[in-house]
């Protein structure tokens, strides 16, 4: 019998790819964690991360970084979404932050300084659970995957502030 695979996908109810992100979202609003969502994912998975980042910073026209805004790893398989405000409101039993580049744990909304800048929601699918990496960057979290990465997804969302 043939099998059929799906891909690895992420979305969320509160925006489209490519879409505006709503305020609530942001500095200015309520800065919560918008809901995610995943299907697709490989039979072998033992785990999901997530990376929130921003590589317009600090202007989309002459981008200069890429800023952090959630790093969260070892999601157990067996979900399929983090609920919005989890990024304050506490992740998943099993789940750990990793630090944004406001140097702290959770989630920190878009902020742009100026102009609308694309944020790219990406989501792993691992074959192990990571050992406890206290509190890692983006590129310990990166490093610490290496071989491990079975599938991975992204959501890109935008937002230009409305009073800057």
């Amino acid at each position: 019998m043939l099998e059929l695979l799906m891909a690895l996908t992420i979305t969320s109810p509160a925006f489209g790819n490519s879409g505006s992100i709503d305020v609530r979202h942001t500095c200015e609003g309520t800065d919560t964690s918008p809901e995610l969502q995943w299907t697709g994912e490989p039979p072998e998975t033992r785990s999901f991360a997530v990376i929130v980042d921003d590589p317009d910073a600090p202007d989309p026209k002459a981008p200069k970084m890429t800023w952090v805004h959630w790093v969260i790893y070892n999601i157990p398989a067996t979900m399929h979404a983090l609920p919005e405000n989890s990024g304050k409101q506490g992740l998943p039993s099993g789940a750990k932050d990793g630090a944004n580049d406001w140097k702290r744990g959770g989630y920190g909304g878009p902020c742009p300084p100026i102009g609308t800048h694309r944020y790219f929601f990406k989501l792993y699918a691992l074959d192990t659970v990571l050992p406890d990496l206290g509190r890692p960057t983006k590129s310990q979290l990166l490093d610490a995957m290496q071989g491990h990465v079975l599938a991975e997804a992204q959501l890109i969302g935008t937002y230009k502030k409305k009073n800057p």
